[in-house]
């Protein structure tokens, strides 16, 4: 393949481009609905290894020779299987890559998995870091699993994680943030410039929700299917969150929460967007985990007009008062490499346009 690929984020045609090519490889064909507007959807194997540890291959090893020697057993995926919390699974995937020489790959957790507070990250053979596959990366790729609130009942072909491919760099500059903002109006509510992407802060007022403002989840709970939606009573498993008059909330070391942004937010449908890690300088606190955010988020000719950002949040090891209005998290944006054919949106089956705060799909509606 010595054609170059346009640079930017590629869009769902340019995905299945890829697949169509052999760059990427998979053991059956894709699900209907497994190419997302700017990302793909990653699935299961048959099998799980339970590791003693989470590690990173390094230069001189296959994911396949650090399992043998981390493993304590092996676990059939096909019938179904739990995956205990507080325990480290590697899985491979259904997917392998053979990346052209000007194409590199990212990946993160999807919505409903990090909502679950299940952490997950892709490896690749002789990776140096996780979540990231260099240009022109030729190999397997395997996805380690570590519940961290929930047990979690999953299976071949469930899918918990996401992967974005691009070619150079078309992150937005400065400059080019507060121009498209001009132009696209990026975020609304909150009082925080544009500048090196879009700042979000924590929405502690609950107004317009009767107060409430998070969930904590709660601990000893049932098992959760992955693959099942509006399957499970909100009580069984979350605490709800109310302001209580002085828009703070005080945030207990090793609890999970389920906040949401004061912002809305819109990625314009010739953008994609990515949360990035909270810088810990200002706060011992963090967004759990950074996630994607597809053209057309927020977008009102795809049933947006603007939606919150979903935030799961983490103390560190000390006790940490967050305040109404606080910084949490920041957008930054991208070019794609070509207009989408497709936009997230309720007409593509998405589950999260038109946002406020939302568990993951797993639960039914909340009436508080």
């Amino acid at each position: 393949m010595t054609e170059t690929w346009p640079k930017g984020v590629f869009t769902a045609r340019l995905i299945e481009k890829l697949h169509d090519e052999g760059a990427i490889i998979a053991s059956r064909p894709f699900d209907a609905d497994q190419v997302q507007p700017a990302s793909l959807d990653l699935r299961l194997g048959k099998t799980a290894f339970r590791v003693r540890s989470s590690f990173l291959p390094g230069p001189s090893h296959s994911v396949a020779e650090r399992i043998e020697a981390l493993k304590l057993h092996e676990i059939d995926l096909t019938k179904g299987a739990v995956l205990e919390r507080g325990c480290v699974y590697l899985v491979p995937l259904e997917e392998s890559l053979r990346l052209p020489a000007d194409v590199s790959a990212s990946a993160n957790p999807k919505s409903s998995t990090g909502r679950l507070d299940v952490f997950t990250r892709i490896i690749g053979d002789r990776a140096r870091g996780f979540d990231q596959l260099p240009q022109g990366y030729s190999g397997p790729l395997y996805l380690e699993i570590s519940p961290r609130t929930f047990p979690v009942l999953v299976r071949t072909g469930s899918r918990l994680t996401q992967m974005r491919f691009r070619s150079g760099d078309a992150r937005l500059s400065v400059a080019q943030h507060q121009a498209l903002h001009a132009s696209d109006t990026l975020v609304v509510g909150g009082d925080q410039p544009v500048d090196n992407g879009v700042a979000l802060s924590i929405d502690l007022e609950g107004q317009g929700r009767d107060g409430l403002i998070g969930f904590r989840s709660k601990r000893h709970t049932a098992v959760v299917d992955v693959d099942k939606k509006s399957a499970l009573d909100v009580l069984d498993f979350w605490e709800p969150l109310y302001a209580r008059g002085r828009s703070e909330l005080i945030l207990d070391p090793d609890e999970f929460y389920i906040l949401v942004s004061l912002e809305s937010v819109h990625v314009p449908p010739t953008h994609a967007a990515e949360m990035v890690p909270f810088d810990p300088l200002v706060g011992e606190f963090r967004v759990h985990y950074a996630g994607f955010f597809d053209p057309g988020f927020g977008h009102s000719a795809a049933g947006g007009s603007g939606s919150r950002a979903v935030l799961e949040v983490r103390s560190r090891e000390v006790p940490f008062l967050l305040g109404h209005g606080q910084n949490i998290g920041r957008l930054i944006y991208e070019e794609l490499a070509e207009k989408p054919d497709r936009l997230y949106g309720s007409a593509f089956g998405s589950n999260y346009q038109a946002q406020t705060l939302k568990l993951s799909k797993h639960f039914r509606p909340f009436a508080g």
